[in-house]
């Protein structure tokens, strides 16, 4: 079965496309090499993804070329302890971590803009 039809399949893309995408932008491994989407996948492959800055490491328990409700798919695969504990580490550090962009609200202040051009200057 195609590599990207399963991650469809298994409910970790929305589309199929995506899928394909994620494939040829090199954010899917099987069993440690970078692979195209139409690469074939069988039960106890170890896949490597990188979906939206998380690190997932699963391995794959059944096949199924079906999008079904996502009691379903996630009986197609295993994600591993490590995996998990990672992905909550991860989690928790974009939580503490605050984005520089959050800080600003539209448009710069005159004090705002006075430290700008100091700073330009120097």
């Amino acid at each position: 079965m195609r590599i990207d039809k399963w991650l469809w399949a298994a409910r970790f893309y929305k589309t199929r496309s995506l899928a394909q995408q994620a494939a040829e932008g090199g954010k899917v491994r099987v069993n440690g090499e970078r692979v195209k989407p139409a690469k074939d996948v069988r039960t106890g492959d170890t896949l490597e993804l990188n979906i939206a800055a998380q690190d997932w490491t699963i391995i794959v328990r059944a096949l199924s070329d079906k999008r079904g409700p996502a009691s379903v798919a996630q009986t197609l695969y295993e994600e591993s302890d490590e995996s998990r504990a990672r992905r909550a580490g991860q989690s928790a550090m974009r939580k503490l971590a605050v984005e520089p962009e959050q800080a600003r609200h539209g448009r710069p202040t005159k004090r705002d803009r006075r430290q700008l051009e100091r700073w330009r200057d120097t």
